[in-house]
């Protein structure tokens, strides 16, 4: 797409914003960064259908070796307190260890923003791990906390889960009656058929790296930005279904780990910017020497709320690279930064995508 037709678009979407949402007093255009995209690690187990759990059952089960990932998030949806259990499975007739390497998980209640954030913070602190061993066809039940496992009606839970399995393993994701016990209720129990949503599945290569093709120079560049989850230029995972054979979509990346990598000519200011609506996670920066944590956003549970909907004009602009900075725009900062710093993020459960990440001169 040449200049002029850039420039045209820019100038379009920035007149129907001002049209359709006057109150805007001011806007920036930004221009999207170009970004090296890989994909590497190993698999992700991923349940999140049915997401509304009504009756007792297999949720989603697979069996994976080496490096993996379990992400799960489901709601009781019935009037009795239900527990909810991860079975590992040796499927080998040699000794197995499966050895967690880092993990999240929230308290199942019933606000769901509170349950992602707090699940993805635990995740990027990196200050839980375990270690389960199997005998030969052995299963045991994981819970490290069996609080953690129970459900009263309505209430979510959610977490996450890194580890390397030295030989394979299968695993269940099982919802079952409160008094059950879950290994003999298993021996019986029925795999739950999807909901509309889709949202399980195992999917290959379960980490993405985003590079930067050039450093960014905010007297050159301007305001710029990486934009994350949109399908487009940042596509989402296919995999399959492996109780039913169906291939699926991994709508919104729920799971795969970025790492975001930048270099910076001058001081340069970060921020996470929703597009898609509600938005409450967290991050883990790297900065030479430095590294921490930050919830986006910080101040408060949630945002992303305020950001008026894309009118046309304003999603074709984003879709030919030009975004729209204007006072209506909900920002979460992530520091300064010059020189080389990486972010690590992952799409929170609950939240909603796309993220742009903006780029911004320091003055």
């Amino acid at each position: 797409m040449n200049f002029a037709k850039k420039f045209f678009t820019a100038i379009l979407a920035a007149v129907a914003f001002g049209i359709f949402f006057p109150s805007a007093e001011s806007s920036s255009v930004m221009h999207r960064l170009e970004v090296y995209s890989t994909d590497s690690g190993g698999t992700l187990i991923f349940s999140d259908s049915p997401e509304y759990v009504r009756r007792n059952g297999i949720l989603y089960t697979d069996t994976v070796a080496g490096d993996a990932r379990i992400l799960f998030y489901h709601l009781n949806d019935t009037n009795l307190r239900k527990r909810f259990a991860i079975i590992f499975e040796n499927t080998t007739n040699a000794p197995t260890v499966i050895n967690i390497t880092r993990g999240g998980l929230s308290l199942p209640n019933g606000n769901y923003f509170s349950v992602g954030k707090i699940a993805q913070t635990m995740y990027m602190e990196k200050n839980f791990s375990d270690r389960i061993e199997l005998e030969a066809y052995e299963r045991k039940v994981y819970q490290p906390d069996s609080n953690y496992f129970l459900l009263q009606p309505k209430h979510l839970i959610h977490g996450v889960c890194d580890f390397f399995s030295n030989n394979p393993v299968r695993i269940f994701l099982m919802m079952y009656p409160e008094t059950a016990d879950p290994l003999k209720f298993l021996n019986h129990a029925e795999i739950l058929p999807k909901d509309e949503s889709r949202l399980r599945g195992t999917f290959k290569q379960m980490n993405r790296t985003l590079t930067l093709k050039k450093p960014y120079d905010g007297k050159r560049d301007g305001l710029g930005y990486v934009l994350i989850g949109d399908n487009i230029t940042d596509r989402f995972k296919r995999g399959i279904d492996a109780t039913d054979g169906s291939e699926v979509i991994n709508y919104g990346n729920y799971g795969i780990n970025y790492t975001l990598n930048f270099r910076t000519k001058f001081l340069t200011r970060f921020y996470l910017c929703p597009l898609g609506g509600h938005y409450a996670g967290a991050l883990r920066y790297k900065y030479y020497d430095k590294s921490g944590v930050i919830q986006t956003p910080e101040e408060k549970l949630y945002f992303g709320d305020k950001t008026p909907p894309e009118n046309l004009a304003v999603a074709l602009a984003r879709s030919e690279g030009i975004a729209l900075l204007t006072n209506s725009t909900e920002l979460s900062e992530l520091g300064e930064y010059r020189g080389q710093v990486s972010f690590e993020f992952s799409p929170p459960g609950a939240s909603n995508l796309p993220v742009n990440i903006v780029l911004m001169p320091q003055n």
